[in-house]
């Protein structure tokens, strides 16, 4: 009887990483190559090229069937993830080797700034209860939106969404995305690097003061000047190329942010209250003041959870495989961030209002703190209090200007089909940089800057990812969930209206919204 022979076992290489061709970019970072006229043409280079007839040739029809078929499938269902070669270019998806840790740095960095110090201003207007209902209510508002956006990074299979405003045209349409988010997002950004111009000068004048005592010379700098000097230093440090080359400055901004956060309520809480506090809201002569008054309030409280512009690019620089989403890191880090933003947030506001109650200046509780308790601590303490605020200052401004730094790059590429140069993108935000000091310059109004860019700004944070969550999820007709965030979404746009129109009415009435402080002779 014949032996009959031992079948064969097709052996099937075992399939690389699908990974994409990759150059050097200006920057020196390593990110997928843009597509060359060869590969326009149908041989181009696609995850899936592996699976090809060539490939397939030597093996038997029906493997044959169950690689194609598996190559459909994962077509389909979108488990590789098309790239734009044009982002190997632009600074925020230059570098995908974020993580976690990235993360956490980033979103706390975003997170606390200087928007901490005004939140008692906003209690000065609001009292206890509608203060701390108000800061609250936000809170919880902004972390259910937070985690609507970190979900829909990656909503439609196959595709990224690196941007805001690529997601808002994703969700609204192509025209009406773009109208409804670049607005807000630019101004978010420009708006919060023109407030931290303001703030870090005014922060770096104080500590001047403290430092060099009465050694100054007699013709010390001017406050346009010390703007001046904290722009110049922003520019030097704008030049880190891309978004994940920052993650070291934005942990630093984290930890001083959390440091300066609680030296300040700390240090206030611990003096002897001034003899006139009183926590009464305040009053204004007419009740459409008083009104006005509080829209600016809630306005400053809105504008204290900003940083929803940046969570999609923040995502974007993580690498991301079907096994390994990117949400997942993205969502812990974001975690840690906020647990630690709500313990620099809630103390600063409900500390500061405790010590100073209505006599709070405009400049918020730091200013309060160098004007009624300047000569009772040790002047080393108070200096790297004030030098800890400018180097989050600086920090923040990185990381706030990266989406205009990107949208400038953009328009330039999608003009000229090839990267920036060095030269270029240097001089892209050397402009920048001194656009937002002029700005400064033109409207030193902290506090009802704080309130106008929360107004505005608003539905970035609380409105848009509620809808956004309805139109590409598409949960159940009138279903909760789609009462839910249609509720909140609209809910969010009234008060951005309302908020806005207080921010206006505070910037032209600024004598009538706090008495400003005059630090004792």
């Amino acid at each position: 009887m014949e032996e009959r022979p031992e079948t064969e076992l097709i052996s099937i290489p075992a399939t690389p990483r699908a990974s994409t061709p990759e150059i050097l970019t200006p920057s020196g970072q390593r990110s997928p190559r843009p597509a060359s006229k060869e590969a326009k043409s149908s041989s181009a280079w696609t995850p899936t090229s592996f699976i090809s007839p060539r490939f397939l040739s030597p093996i038997g029809t029906p493997m044959k069937r169950v690689l194609m078929n598996m190559k459909g499938y994962l077509e389909e269902v979108g488990h590789l993830t098309k790239l734009n070669p044009q982002d190997a270019w632009l600074p925020i998806t230059e570098s995908r080797n974020g993580n976690a840790h990235y993360a956490a740095f980033h979103n706390l960095n975003a997170g606390v700034g200087f928007q901490a110090l005004v939140l008692p201003v906003a209690f000065a207007f609001l009292g206890w209860s509608w203060g701390i209902l108000s800061l609250t209510i936000a809170y919880c508002w902004q972390l259910y939106t937070l985690w609507i956006l970190v979900q829909l990074h990656e909503a439609v299979p196959g595709k990224r969404y690196n941007r805001y405003v690529e997601l808002a045209q994703a969700a609204f349409g192509e025209r009406l995305g773009l109208w409804l988010a670049l607005f807000p997002t630019v101004y978010l950004s420009a708006g919060t690097a023109t407030a931290l111009i303001l703030i870090g000068g005014e922060t770096m004048k104080l500590f001047f003061q403290i430092v060099c005592g009465p050694l100054c010379s007699s013709n010390p700098l001017t406050t346009v000047e010390w703007y001046l000097v904290f722009t110049s230093l922003c520019i030097v440090l704008s030049q880190l190329p891309n978004l994940n080359s920052i993650a070291g400055l934005s942990l630093i901004g984290a930890i001083t942010a959390i440091t300066y956060s609680t030296m300040v309520w700390v240090l206030s809480v611990s003096q002897q209250r001034p003899s006139t506090i009183s926590y009464e809201p305040l009053s204004l002569p007419s009740f459409s003041a008083s009104v006005f008054s509080v829209m600016n309030a809630l306005g400053i409280v809105a504008f204290a959870f900003r940083g929803h512009n940046l969570a999609m690019e923040i995502q974007a620089t993580m690498p991301s495989t079907f096994k390994h989403p990117a949400h997942v890191p993205m969502w812990k880090g974001a975690k840690v961030a906020y647990f630690f933003i709500a313990l620099c947030l809630f103390p600063v506001a409900i500390g500061g209002f405790w010590a100073y109650g209505n006599l709070m200046p405009s400049g918020g509780i730091l200013n309060a703190l160098y004007g009624f308790h300047s000569h009772d601590i040790p002047r080393g303490l108070l200096a790297l209090t004030f030098l800890l605020v400018v180097f989050n200052c600086l920090s923040s401004f990185q990381i706030y200007s990266m989406p205009v730094f990107d949208s400038f790059e953009a328009s330039y590429t999608n003009r000229t089909n090839r990267p920036c140069s060095i030269w270029v993108r240097s001089g892209f935000r050397v402009f920048y940089g001194f656009i937002s000091f002029f700005i400064g310059v033109a409207l030193p109004f902290l506090s009802s800057l704080a309130g106008l860019l929360g107004g505005l700004t608003l539905p970035v944070t609380f409105a848009y990812p509620c809808f956004m969550w309805v139109l590409i999820k598409k949960p159940s007709k009138y279903s909760f969930n789609w009462y839910f965030n249609w509720i909140l979404g609209w809910l969010g746009i009234a008060f951005s209206l309302a908020f806005s129109i207080g921010g206006v009415w505070s910037m032209v009435n600024s004598g009538l919204k706090l008495k400003f402080f005059k630090p004792p002779n």
